[in-house]
């Protein structure tokens, strides 16, 4: 992925919306995914990953890049 680039957000439910946005920046962050790591927060323990500054509606959202899908021309 890379800047300028359309994504799709992948939806945290299978009805959930389908929201597309354009890459304006990536960043790295650090995410803590309790899903993965539970409830107690130790950042020393992560490295920092990519994240996509993307706009979406107007609005900025920060989001990372494992949870996009680059949206394709052909689709």
């Amino acid at each position: 992925m890379k800047i300028g680039d359309l994504v799709k957000l992948i939806p945290m439910t299978r009805r959930g919306p389908q929201r597309v946005g354009v890459i304006l920046e990536l960043v790295e962050k650090k995410c803590w995914r309790t899903d993965v790591f539970g409830n107690r927060i130790d950042w020393e323990k992560i490295d920092p990953e990519t994240h996509a500054v993307i706009l979406i509606n107007g609005d900025q959202r920060t989001i990372p890049i494992t949870d996009l899908v680059t949206v394709n021309d052909k689709e």
